[in-house]
């Protein structure tokens, strides 16, 4: 099969790459909006079409554990989950990643319930920030599908070792068509790769402890492993920038850490990450083509956060917006406004900076929104954003 285009979401996407992939396990247990996932994978084992071990299994919690018993066993293997279903599995997540486990994760993104809500937003992934995971978000249905092939190298590689998750806007990305450049599939296996275990418990003759207590005969080595973790993730952001350019070499689409879109020269700019990206795109070439100076700050690396990149990109600005899709609940705004104004802590003339809360269960961003953001960034520039730090987009009166 050669290169083709495909008309398909953000799920067929995913399950069109785990197709690619033929891993050796998968487990889950469906939830809204990562549901269609597994309904389209499961066809492909159903078919023959892979050599999948599919384990369907009776919550996410034990989709962890499984996933986890299965990585250690020597495997390749992946999951998905979205909301309520990766809250169920905040405890296992802490042990794959302890554990180096190369385990890769589609999450759906999702508000968390109470109130009930099925639609998306970056909730249930902030949920995942200190859990010792690699994250990457997607803007859309291609970038999901390439970001996944790219997960799995960058877990399994010999400097990271770490599990990664691959998020998708649920309801957006998740559901919404778009065309896709499907990669041949030898082209695809080709760049993943044959994988190679690292200490498999079922080498018999070379036997080897997972989950043993980290205290023994009085030496406890449990704050010496969290150092490692943390060498781990310092590793990770070259060997993401590496991947990206070889995809793009092999395959005709770069990625790095971030995109800068529209940056030179500009006096302001957006940060945000996810699908609504595309949106603001739109409304960085309204403003230019009307003159003015503003710009779009993508994050694609949301853990490693690539700090000294940011620092160097957005120093030169005189504010910026950070649209957080995550409502900060008690804390000095959300979780993307926090990493960017830590990143540009201490500068002699540092931006002005203040924070957007928007798209929270799934309410939609129009661009009329972003272009008030703006507004708002600049009267802050000149006024000074005063105790005023954290704004909404879209919040009915």
């Amino acid at each position: 099969m050669t290169q083709q285009t495909l008309f398909l979401t953000g799920n067929e996407a995913i399950a069109e790459a785990w197709r690619q992939i033929n891993p050796d396990v998968v487990a889950a247990y469906p939830i809204t909006p990562s549901t269609t996932i597994m309904e389209s994978f499961t066809q492909s084992v159903a078919d023959g079409l892979v050599d999948t071990e599919m384990i369907c299994v009776e919550s996410e919690h034990s989709a962890m554990s499984a996933c986890v018993g299965a990585a250690a066993a020597g495997g390749r293997v992946m999951t998905a989950t979205s909301a309520n279903g990766l809250a169920l599995m905040v405890e296992v997540l802490y042990i794959a990643s302890g554990m180096r486990l190369p385990i890769t994760l589609a999450l759906a993104t999702r508000a968390l319930s109470a109130p009930l809500n099925i639609h998306g937003d970056h909730s249930d992934a902030m949920l995942m920030r200190d859990a010792g995971w690699i994250i990457l978000f997607s803007e859309g249905v291609q970038e999901a599908y390439d970001n996944f092939l790219q997960a799995v190298r960058i877990a399994e590689h010999p400097d990271v070792r770490l599990p990664v998750a691959v998020t998708l806007d649920g309801m957006q990305t998740t559901h919404q068509l778009e065309n896709l450049i499907s990669e041949d599939d030898e082209a695809v296996r080709d760049f993943i790769g044959e994988f190679k275990p690292y200490y498999p418990l079922v080498d018999v003759d070379n036997p080897v402890t997972y989950g043993a207590c980290s205290v023994s005969f009085g030496e406890d080595f449990y704050f010496e492993s969290k150092r490692q973790q943390e060498e781990a993730f310092k590793q990770a952001l070259p060997v993401i920038e590496a991947i990206g350019k070889e995809y793009g070499n092999r395959f005709g689409r770069s990625y790095e850490l971030y995109e800068a879109y529209q940056l030179q020269g500009a006096e302001y700019a957006l940060v945000m990450m996810g699908a609504n990206a595309g949106t603001a795109k739109d409304v960085v070439d309204e403003l230019r083509a009307e003159g003015k100076k503003v710009g779009l700050l993508k994050l694609r690396s949301f853990r490693p956060f690539p700090f000294a990149a940011v620092t160097e990109v957005l120093k030169g600005l005189r504010g910026i917006a950070v649209c957080d899709r995550a409502a900060p609940r008690g804390s000095s705004g959300g979780p993307l406004f926090q990493e960017i104004r830590s990143a540009l802590y201490g500068l002699d003339q540092a931006p002005t900076i203040i924070n957007f809360i928007y798209g929270l269960g799934g309410r939609q961003l129009m661009p009329e929104h972003l272009r008030g953001a703006i507004e708002k960034l600049q009267v802050a520039t000149m006024t000074g954003p005063g105790d005023d730090l954290v704004g909404y987009l879209n919040l009915r009166n």
